[in-house]
């Protein structure tokens, strides 16, 4: 059944009450007048519905054009109110809006003043964290030491963690677009993730070239690269020789940096959703890995503010490779050309 446009249920209820007193009109004009001339008055019912007809039919199509013109600005991203112009009811619209933009200003002052607490903490968390390195280091004992050491460089990546996501769930970024030797990136989170990789025994194989440059933003970039690397240790199979393989590739006019490693792999019904917000996989939820869901969440975020792109493939008990694709993207660098 079609839908009548918003508002014609209105139009039809007026036109019906008009007809129900033109209906009393006639009663009374034939009934106790006992008028022998109804030839005017059929005529004159004749063109108030007409009339009536060509009313309805032109308040509809309005409506009906003024329903399309909605749609097809529902479509648009922003504000359309101020397009429409007058319309029923837009005093308290505009009241509405108003009370919630003051309600969301609240929580978001509030959810600034929580996300500065947590960035607050973190940097102060750092100082008794690199005394504890410093002590760590007195111990004689090698195993506990080792134990010792371990712990505190998964409390350095929790905190450190915790410091660039509170920056990246913000809507401000403190982005640094500039040339960067590509090799130099890859160094620093290897430099960021050695002692894991080292307990882990993995050989780490990187085929970047020294004169490869690309235009991002180095603290973030090693950060997205942090992440991967630390996925690559999360999950190392226990029946290969573990591996961190780089390689940079040039494609038309962009560059292809692969991080793969040789660990369990994703399993294909995961794979779509690796980069969604907590999203955990089957292993976490088997007991078998702890992860909280954010790390390539985060990662697949920034490389999107970096107008990179990242993919990832998996073949489960084989391998995993995510892909970051840089775009030639000089027009965010105001220095000097390539």
């Amino acid at each position: 059944m079609r839908r009548l446009p918003r508002g014609f249920g209105r139009c039809l209820k007026t036109t019906a009450a008009c007809l129900c007193v033109g209906a009393a009109y006639n009663i009374y004009f034939l009934w106790f007048l006992q008028a022998e001339n109804r030839a005017d008055l059929l005529y004159l019912d004749f063109l108030l519905l007409i009339f009536s007809g060509i009313w309805l039919a032109g308040v509809y199509r309005k409506l009906k054009r003024r329903e399309g013109e909605i749609a097809e600005l529902l479509e648009r991203a922003g504000e359309i109110g101020d397009v429409l112009g007058e319309y029923e009811n837009r005093d308290v619209a505009r009241h509405d809006v108003d009370l919630w933009k003051g309600k969301l200003e609240k929580q978001y002052e509030q959810y600034c003043d929580l996300m500065d607490y947590i960035t607050k903490w973190c940097h102060e968390v750092k100082l008794p964290l690199s005394a504890g390195f410093l002590a760590c280091e007195r111990i004689s004992d090698t195993d506990v030491r080792q134990i010792m050491r371990e712990q505190l460089e998964r409390i350095n990546q929790q905190v450190n963690g915790a410091l660039v996501g509170c920056k990246a769930q913000g809507n401000l970024y403190d982005l640094k677009i500039g040339r960067q030797n590509l090799l130099d990136c890859v160094r620093a989170s290897i430099r960021n993730n050695r002692f894991f990789l080292i307990q882990n025994h993995f050989t780490v194989d990187i085929q970047v070239p020294e004169d490869c440059i690309v235009y991002t933003d180095k603290q973030w970039l090693v950060y997205v690269l942090d992440q991967l690397v630390s996925n690559a240790v999360k999950y190392v199979s226990a029946e290969r020789e573990p591996l961190l393989l780089v390689t940079a590739e040039q494609k038309d006019r962009e560059l292809l940096l692969c991080v793969e490693d040789h660990g369990e792999g994703i399993l294909s019904r995961d794979i779509r959703r690796v980069f969604d917000q907590g999203y955990t996989g089957s292993g976490n939820r088997s007991g078998k890995y702890k992860s909280t869901g954010m790390g390539l969440y985060l990662a697949a975020r920034i490389a999107e503010k970096l107008e990179h792109a990242i993919e990832v493939e998996s073949e489960y008990g084989a391998y995993t490779r995510f892909t970051i694709c840089f775009h030639d993207n000089r027009e965010y660098f105001f220095g000097e050309g390539l």
